[in-house]
């Protein structure tokens, strides 16, 4: 029986699913998917339309309401909402060091997570939606970040299924491999670095004094974990999101103590670090990052640690060679490295199924580019012209491959527009599937 649950301005009802683990073998193993609906409170018997939710990631779960609030707010007003935690995360058979354990040795694991990808998220998404609506009642689509990535391959092996999709921040490459998604982020991080210092000048020396602090002794975070110089420059992530810089700065800017034996790095500025920097709560988005550009047909499908072989050509994020010189430490942003692996306690147990996750070669494609070009579902994309984390030049050249895709182009909002922007983003995009804007 599904649960449901009354809260300010919305009801939310939780469905779990039992899905094979391997859409190729529906016979095999079965794992559970969990999705929790979301209808404005006064509407539950209503007729809506259906939207579903693809959560950015990959591995991130998605969200849990407590109110009617950021994009939200607009999606309430036209659609009954399904929240899907896409399987490995959150309520959906988790994948973490503690389960996996439990699976056997690294090369188990690594072959039981060749199934987390876009593919088999769709065809859960497909699952759920002839579960819950009946095979012959499309549904709507929304795709965040990563969730546009999965749009995309919704849009490839099962289009029939949409009534119209709705991408922000999203558009992956279609044929881009992961060397060719680094080599253009790289140059991106720099110029959200050099903002970054603009806006905030005194953070030079700030960083600076971190990391030669960090260079010559690096720090234990209240997790255990380790806090080395090359993982305070992974705190650049938060340089993505429009309130990143801000949060950024505001973190070093409590970075110091005065100690018994001198100044030392706060308890505030670690325990803030390890809450940036920690995969404890969703480890999948580390083990399968890079595999979400592995395809068969493109540059022979294996990633190899791609961000960590491309930031070689990039000596400017050298940060004991910054120090030496006297140049800003630069911090990196969404790339993951071996090192995290042996730095975060919540991955060190997957440390040999990530290895052999990045040496894998056999990934099949994602995207179905003959189908895309002949597609007959409305799909409108939000862009962002300053996105750190996906590449604006590949996104409209994705968009010029989709038959029908409509893009808005904006700066006003960063990779975080839909969530922080109150409803705006996904009205505008509303309005661009109705023909209204």
């Amino acid at each position: 029986m599904s649960t449901v649950s009354r809260l300010p301005g919305i009801v939310t009802t939780d469905h779990v699913f039992q899905v094979p683990l391997d859409h190729a073998a529906p016979q095999g193993e079965q794992i559970e998917v969990y999705a929790r609906e979301v209808v404005a409170a006064g509407r539950e018997r209503d007729d809506l339309p259906w939207l579903l939710f693809l959560q950015g990631g990959p591995g991130g779960k998605a969200a849990r309401p407590l109110t009617r609030d950021t994009w939200l707010k607009r999606a309430l007003d036209d659609y009954r909402v399904l929240l899907l935690d896409q399987r490995g995360t959150g309520r959906s058979t988790p994948a973490t060091r503690q389960t996996l354990a439990r699976r056997g040795g690294p090369r188990e694991q690594a072959d039981y997570l060749a199934h987390f990808r876009a593919d088999s998220i769709v065809r859960d998404s497909e699952l759920f939606r002839t579960r819950l609506l009946g095979a012959d009642r499309p549904w709507s689509v929304l795709g965040q970040s990563f969730g546009g990535f999965c749009t995309l391959t919704y849009l490839s092996v099962a289009p029939e299924g949409l009534t119209e999709a709705f991408i922000t921040g999203g558009l992956a490459g279609l044929a881009d491999s992961a060397d060719d998604v680094y080599r253009a982020a790289y140059p991106r991080v720099v110029r959200k670095n050099e903002d970054h210092y603009a806006r905030f000048p005194q953070d030079v020396e700030a960083a600076r004094r971190i990391a030669a602090h960090l260079a010559a002794s690096p720090a234990t975070l209240p997790d255990g974990g380790v806090l080395t110089v090359e993982a305070f420059q992974a705190l650049g992530m938060l340089l993505g999101g429009g309130n990143g810089s801000g949060a950024l700065h505001y973190l070093l800017d409590e970075a110091w103590v005065e100690g018994a034996a001198g100044p030392e790095l706060s308890d505030t500025f670690l325990a803030s670090a390890q809450a940036q920097l920690s995969f404890a709560g969703g480890p999948l988005y580390a083990v399968l990052h890079e595999s979400i550009y592995g395809q068969r047909s493109v540059d022979q499908g294996g990633t190899g640690w791609s961000a960590e072989r491309l930031r070689k050509e990039f000596p400017q994020f050298d940060a004991r060679a910054a120090l030496e010189s006297g140049a800003p430490v630069l911090f990196t942003g969404e790339m993951i490295y071996p090192w995290m692996f042996d730095s975060d306690p919540a991955l060190r147990p997957l440390k040999e199924t990530a290895e052999l996750l990045a040496a894998r070669t056999d990934w099949p494609d994602l995207y179905d580019r003959e189908r895309l070009a002949a597609n007959r579902v409305p799909v409108v994309a939000a862009v962002y012209h300053d996105d750190m984390y996906v590449d604006t030049a590949a996104s409209l050249e994705t968009a010029r491959a989709v038959r029908g895709l409509r893009t808005w182009i904006t700066n006003e909002w960063e990779h975080d527009g839909l969530r922080v922007s109150g409803g705006t983003v996904l009205d505008r995009l509303i309005a661009m599937a109705r023909g209204e804007a």
